[in-house]
């Protein structure tokens, strides 16, 4: 059994949700609770990819308060992928991706030179107040080379695994070294979305 460690950075304004999609996406569970994150809280997730390989992800999760900017370029050494996250009914915060994901482009890359592999996840999309729409999201994303985007809910469980999945065939894909990579598992598509089947029913999700 072959296993490969990657390391995901998760980071966005305060009070977005990056913590509870942390902890929604390692451990299933959801509080309203957490406390604010200080510098930066780590967490780990094995995922057995296959018979003979597991993944392990390192999940960074970056505190957003502007005094912990000026230690970034610590924390985002050696990424080798990246989520930056907004909240839909706040628009100051989708606002600050483009800053967030410039932030990152300045201070790392990957070994060959190339961006960081890096996903905009729009959370709270079970709510019905929303300041963003999906055409200004898709706009962001093409202009500033997020490799996809979708909406998400961490309260509901709405799109973290197959967030997730993306990211790591994302992954798997730049991580040219192993022998059993297939090529299908890339992922073409410039955007994933939920499908109807996949909204939480009565949440008054508008994804």
């Amino acid at each position: 059994m072959t296993e490969v460690l990657f390391k995901v950075l998760i980071i966005g304004d305060p009070t977005v949700g990056k913590t509870s999609f942390v902890q929604r996406y390692v451990n299933n569970l959801y509080r309203r609770d957490y406390k604010m994150t200080i510098g930066v809280d780590f967490a780990l997730k094995v995922i057995k990819w296959s018979d003979s390989q597991n993944i392990k992800l390192q999940l960074w999760d970056i505190a957003g308060q502007e005094r912990f900017t000026s230690m970034t370029r610590v924390y985002y050494k050696d990424a080798h992928a990246c989520i930056v996250m907004f909240d839909l009914t706040q628009r100051l915060t989708f606002q600050n991706t483009v800053k967030w994901k410039k932030d990152l482009d300045a201070k790392c890359t990957l070994p060959d030179g190339t961006s960081v592999p890096c996903l905009l996840l729009a959370n709270k999309c079970d709510l019905k107040h929303r300041e963003v729409e999906q055409a200004e999201i898709e706009e962001v994303c093409k202009e500033h080379d997020f490799i996809g985007w979708t909406e998400i809910s961490v309260k509901e469980g709405l799109m973290i695994e197959e967030s997730m999945r993306f990211l790591i065939e994302e992954m798997m894909a730049k991580h040219s070294t192993l022998d059993d990579f297939s090529e299908s598992l890339r992922m073409t598509t410039p955007t994933i979305r939920p499908s109807a089947n996949d909204k939480p029913q009565a949440s008054g999700c508008s994804c």
